[in-house]
Parts: C-alpha cells; sequence; structure tokens
C-alpha cells in the first residue's frame, strides 16, 4: 500500500488558502495537512514571524511531500506587508533547505508585481516587474525569494480572483458586502463606489484552486512563474453591474469621477496564461458571469485575508 503524499498548506484559513485546501482533500491519496495559527491547524506557526530554525523543526516533525504558501496580505502598515509578504517566504526557503530540501514548493504570488503593462495586450511571465504600490514590492520580493532558492519551487502570479467567501478587502466582496445592506436598509438607495473604468483580468478562486493542485502533482520541475488568470481583460464595471444583477439590486450605483489610485497608474491589467496552459494541462473553466452568480449564492460569510 502506498503512502499518502504529505502537503502542507500555510494559509488554509483565508480566501485562496481555503478553497485550496478544499480541492486538495478531494485529490486521492493525498494527506492534508494545515499551517497557520489557528488552534485547529496540524502546524502551528505564524509565518511573518517565526525564526527560520524554529520552522525548519515544525517542517522536519511534519514530514511534507509538498507545501503551498498562500499566506499574505493586502493591506497594512509597511512592516506588516513586508513580514508577511517578503519576509515570509525568504523564511519558509530557508526552512525548506534545512528539513524538507526535496518537497515542492507551490508559492501564490499576485499580478500587481508587474505593475503598469502595455493596453490591448497580454502580459508573460517574462515581462519586467514594475509595481507601483508598496503591497506590489513585497509580493515581488516574495516571489524573488522563491525562484532564487534553488528549491523545487514554483510561483503561481494569480490575477484578481473572485468568486465565494471574496474577502471584503477586495471590491467584489466590498460590493458584495455593501449589497447585502442596501437590500437590507434601502433596496432602491445609491451605492457609491471609486471609478471603475480599469480593465481587470478577473479569475475564479476554484480555477486557482485547480491550478494549485496540478502545480503540485506535475511531474518534473516547472518553470520559476506561472501566470494564473483568465487570459481576458474585462472593464471592473462589468464585474460590479453584474454583482447588481447578480443581487436583483433595484437601486443606482454611483461612480467617483476620474482615476484614481490603481485604476490610474494600471488601467489595463491581462494575464497571458498559454504557459500554464502549455506546463499544467490547465484552463479557467468560469466564466465571470458564473464567479459572480457563486459569490452572491454563498452564505454571505466573507473570508478574512489570510496571515
Amino acid at each position: 500500500m502506498t503512502d499518502p503524499v504529505r502537503i502542507l498548506v500555510l494559509g488554509s484559513t483565508g480566501y485562496l488558502g481555503g478553497h485550496i485546501a478544499e480541492r486538495l482533500r478531494a485529490l486521492p491519496g493525498v494527506r492534508l495537512l494545515t499551517g497557520g495559527r489557528s488552534p485547529d491547524d496540524d502546524v502551528r506557526v505564524d509565518l511573518a514571524h517565526v525564526a527560520p530554525s524554529t520552522l525548519a523543526d515544525l517542517l522536519e516533525w511534519a514530514a511534507p511531500d509538498a507545501v503551498v504558501n498562500c499566506v499574505g496580505v493586502v493591506g497594512g502598515s509597511a512592516l506588516t506587508l513586508v513580514e508577511a509578504n517578503s519576509r515570509g517566504p525568504a523564511t519558509l526557503c530557508e526552512a525548506l533547505h534545512s528539513a524538507a530540501p526535496a518537497a515542492r514548493l507551490v508559492h501564490l504570488g499576485s499580478a500587481a508585481e508587474y505593475g503598469p503593462t502595455i493596453l490591448g495586450e497580454s502580459t508573460p511571465e517574462d515581462a519586467p516587474a514594475g509595481p507601483v504600490s508598496l503591497y506590489g514590492a513585497t509580493k515581488l520580493t516574495g516571489t524573488l525569494a522563491v525562484t532564487g532558492s534553488g528549491l523545487d519551487a514554483v510561483v503561481l502570479r494569480v490575477t484578481n480572483p473572485v468568486g465565494p467567501g471574496a474577502p471584503t478587502a477586495g471590491l467584489p466582496g466590498r460590493l458584495t458586502a455593501e449589497l447585502r445592506t442596501a437590500l437590507h436598509h434601502d433596496p432602491h438607495g445609491t451605492i457609491h463606489v471609486g471609478n471603475l473604468s480599469a480593465h481587470r483580468d478577473f479569475i475564479d478562486v476554484r480555477d486557482v484552486a485547480t491550478a494549485t493542485a496540478l502545480a503540485l502533482t506535475a511531474p518534473g520541475p516547472l518553470p520559476p512563474l506561472l501566470n494564473i488568470g483568465s487570459g481576458h481583460a474585462v472593464p471592473v464595471r462589468d464585474l460590479a453591474h453584474g454583482l447588481i444583477r447578480a443581487s436583483g439590486f433595484r437601486g443606482r450605483i454611483e461612480e467617483t469621477r476620474g482615476a484614481v489610485g490603481r485604476s490610474a497608474t494600471v488601467p489595463w491589467q491581462c494575464a497571458r496564461i498559454s504557459l500554464a496552459a502549455r506546463e499544467l494541462g490547465w484552463r479557467p473553466e468560469h466564466t465571470l458571469h458564473g464567479s459572480l452568480a457563486a459569490l452572491w449564492a454563498a452564505d454571505g460569510t466573507l473570508a478574512r485575508e489570510p496571515r
């Protein structure tokens, strides 16, 4: 009888991590271990602050054949972003070298690492990185720690995830929460949002989970970096109005005039996903319409961002 493959998911209580853990539990021959700060986790660890030697001891005990790192934050102080998005991956790589050097590492990166891209074109993995936010910069540092580690590692650079359980830290989850509140208090009122003219590549969180499972089980070494997106750019306005249709809200949505923040500096985002298709045999299965319908149909409990 073959021993089960031991896969450790760090950050399994977060949005992406929760869906990934659920997908991996369904794989035959897998023994899933979770790592994080919850009392229910198999490995109790705060990746943002743990010492490499302490993490190495924990990894030696867990004896994983593969590790998925879903730990990260999208907001907070500069120190918080650096600790979770940069220091955490670097610590993990150092500990893996010591305790489980043969384990495959799948790390979740972000398309925010690219920064401004060419309008109307899809962005390949070898495009120059030029993040415009501290979040993107700290995620890029984490990616570089992984790709330069010498481990059997791959970074999945994820575009804008959407789907059931989306956290309020992003527009899909935030607008869903505002629509639920409006339907309860003022179903014919007005919801105020920022500028929605930017184009973004939205990917269903369940498709991200499938890509992660394929990256874990693919034979042989993988390219250091793979884009995971829909391969299509749509106006953010399409997402907002799609959620409104799904909710049945009869009021108005009022946009801020003029592009502000990241929508002004990064008006276009579209990932080229041909490399993931070739290396993993992966293609997104869910449409934006289906993702928004699933988001609205969820029980309304929005996931928190992982740490």
